[in-house]
């Protein structure tokens, strides 16, 4: 997918992929920054996370911005 996110200093190409994979029977989620969050018990448990970093994410950077001058 060709396009530019708010973040990104110029357009590029991004590529999709799963975002949440099993190692040892414990699942993982990868961020856009490069993390690789879990374990989890299960891919449920880890999608559900998803969500919840990603509203931490958002909140975090409402608090920067209001803390900007």
């Amino acid at each position: 997918m060709f396009g530019q996110r708010a973040v990104d200093p110029a357009p590029g190409t991004h590529y999709r992929s799963e975002r949440v994979s099993a190692v040892n029977g414990r699942y993982f989620f990868s961020t856009r920054e490069g993390t690789l969050e879990g374990p989890y018990f299960s891919r449920g448990d880890a999608e559900r996370e998803i969500g919840a970093y990603i509203r931490r994410m958002i909140k975090a950077r409402e608090l920067l911005d209001s803390r900007s001058f």
